[in-house]
């Protein structure tokens, strides 16, 4: 059984693996009954196991295409259904266009013959003789090849060649506005978008954790403080606590690729605060390297219980010295120091430190920002002290700073928002983050106003809403959530996919909604590929989504959406100027060969 591929229901986070297990175990009912009762089994031991995941992973499976026999129908379907709204309008037009020709040409061939044969038998009161049949026929079959010509002139036969023109002399141009196309109709779907869902990490934010606030001797700085304003020697123990009480392994290096940003490597939160240091014109790296990792005298880790870090050093006297870092509110009700302007501890009251969470720390957390708080305390070199007690050593600690920091929205992000909803799409932002920072980013994107009609969910009252008492998606009841849902936070891949869905199934709209999705990892697979159109990132994105995607951003920059639009909106154009020239031709051709042939029987 745990051989089979479905034997587990994935995790919620990885969709695509989702999928693809539920896609084999598809297939193995294809391949063969015998593992069919295996099957049930194993979807049964699962469903026992983990209901909530089994039923995650429902709807990709009723998505994928059904159980053996229904597969090869889907199949069939699939590719008529993949045909691109540009591709399924001028279909109906060359049909229309066909239709008309042949109704012309059919008229044409009729009003011929009548002509021929009233004219011969009727007024001149000929006799149709045997020896004379010949003679007829090759009327008759002249008559047909005038109807056939009336035919060929009608259809547009350079219609698909100007479009395939059209779209790959676009598709080169959006090259050089770094879209690398990997579908050509995936550019004129793009014109077409009225819907763009959008990934948070790394889509919308850099993915890239910095500091930008700071609360340093008695001062609540709103950007990097300038290094001279700190006082030396609160300087050197931020940078000491920050370089040692870090794991080493976390490192930031230059850029791979020139006027690129630094590489983070390892947790991207101490990246940050490393990051901080070099903000601050300050080096870590000769602190490390006078205090290597072997010299380190004992190291609290990080736990979820603890929430904070601590590394204990020997100072050359004898004497100890502990650093720490984590979540501020924990770390300050340790603290009963805070070092002040001149870089001298004063003491800190728990009446102060409610003052500071209400001033310093709710604010930032309000912008969406991670707050941590740096500090330290000496030990005496004897009597030694109790290491295993660990109340007593973590308390009595000296503050040194609270930081405050972002992933930050990439700066052309605004703009571009602003742009597609002036172009009539709207934006909504799908993340796996919690729904007030995702709210916070969300306004610094402008995807929502304050004060419009508006709605943020997290994706178990999503799901909540979704359902019916069976746990079965409604699609009456997702129409009742998308038109408003503008963040979808904590979010699963099967959400993602699943809004994507109903997104594009929805028929509350005459037109039905094209929908492009941006990604950049794994659990964006899905969603990626029941898009209309599917954009990676180029940079950042995983194999997985770049696969699963139909254009993929070179430089990850999300401007380069609204650029994919503009041309498939020309693309439009193109075909429409094209279409006017080559029906002015058709049309004229058309009545010309017509009225010739009904007047002088030749055409």
């Amino acid at each position: 059984d745990s051989s089979h591929p479905s034997s587990h229901p994935p995790p919620a986070t990885d969709g695509a693996a989702g999928a693809n297990a539920t896609d084999n175990a598809n297939a193995s009912l294809v391949n063969g009954k015998m593992q069919d009762g295996n099957m049930e089994n194993s979807q049964n031991k699962a469903k026992q196991q983990d209901g909530a995941a089994a039923m995650e992973m429902q709807p990709l499976k009723s998505a994928e295409g059904g159980e053996g026999d229904d597969k090869d129908k889907k199949k069939s379907n699939m590719h008529k259904k993949e045909k691109s709204v540009l591709q399924g309008k001028l279909t109906k037009l060359a049909v229309q266009i066909g239709k008309a020709g042949l109704v012309m040409s059919a008229i044409t061939v009729i009003i011929l013959v009548l002509y021929f044969a009233i004219d011969t038998f009727v007024v001149n009161k000929k006799q149709w003789l045997p020896e004379c049949t010949p003679v007829y026929v090759q009327y008759f079959v002249k008559f047909f090849i005038i109807g056939v010509t009336v035919l060929v002139v009608a259809v547009p036969e350079g219609l698909p060649l100007a479009v395939t023109i059209s779209l790959a002399y676009s598709v080169k141009k959006m090259m050089r506005d770094n879209n690398l196309v990997r579908h050509l109709d995936a550019c004129e779907t793009m014109g077409n978008a009225t819907a763009i869902c959008s990934d948070k990490t790394g889509t919308l934010t850099t993915n890239r954790m910095t500091v930008v606030q700071a609360y340093v001797g008695d001062v609540h700085y709103k950007e990097i403080p300038d290094p001279d304003s700190i006082p030396a020697k609160t300087m050197e123990l931020l940078v000491n606590a920050i370089a040692i009480n870090s794991a080493y392994t976390t490192k930031i290096l230059p850029p791979e690729k020139e006027g690129g940003l630094p590489r983070q490597v390892g947790n991207k939160t101490e990246c940050g605060l490393l990051g901080f240091v070099l903000d601050l014109k300050q080096d870590y790296e000769p602190v490390r390297s006078l205090i290597p990792e072997e010299k380190l005298y004992k190291v609290y880790t990080f736990n979820s219980v603890r929430k904070s870090m601590s590394t204990v050093i020997k100072m050359p006297d004898g004497s100890f010295r502990m650093y720490s870092k984590g979540a501020s509110e924990i770390v300050l009700k340790k603290c009963s120091r805070i070092l002040n302007a001149a870089g001298e501890p004063r003491i800190f009251r728990p009446r102060d430190r409610d003052e500071m969470v209400k001033k310093v720390i709710e604010p930032m957390a309000c912008d969406g920002l991670r707050t941590i708080c740096v500090a330290f305390r000496d030990f005496p070199s004897s009597p030694e002290p109790d290491w295993d007690n660990e109340n007593d050593i973590l308390s009595d600690l000296t503050c040194i700073c609270v930081v405050g920091i972002e992933d930050p929205v990439r700066p052309e992000v605004p703009e571009a928002i602003r742009k597609c909803q002036r172009a009539g799409i709207t934006v909504r932002m799908v993340t796996g983050d919690n729904i007030n920072t995702a709210r916070a980013i969300a306004i610094k994107c402008g995807i929502i106003h304050p004060g419009e009609d508006f709605l943020c969910l997290e994706g178990k009252e999503f799901n909540r809403r979704i359902r019916n008492e069976k746990g079965e998606i409604e699609q009456e009841r997702i129409d009742k959530i998308w038109p408003k849902l503008r963040v979808l936070a904590r979010s699963s891949p099967t959400d993602k996919h699943t809004l994507v869905k109903g997104i594009i199934d929805s028929t509350q709209v005459e037109q039905r909604q094209v929908v492009a999705v941006t990604g950049d990892g794994t659990n964006d697979g899905p969603a990626l590929k029941k898009a209309d159109v599917g954009f990676a990132m180029g940079i950042a994105g995983t194999d997985v989504a770049k696969e699963a995607s139909d254009i993929i951003l070179t430089d990850d920059n999300f401007t380069s959406i609204v650029k994919a639009v503009m041309w498939g909106r020309n693309v439009y154009d193109s075909i429409s100027k094209f279409l006017q020239f080559q029906l002015t031709v058709n049309v004229v051709a058309v009545i010309v060969a017509f009225t010739g042939a009904c007047i002088t029987q030749v055409s």
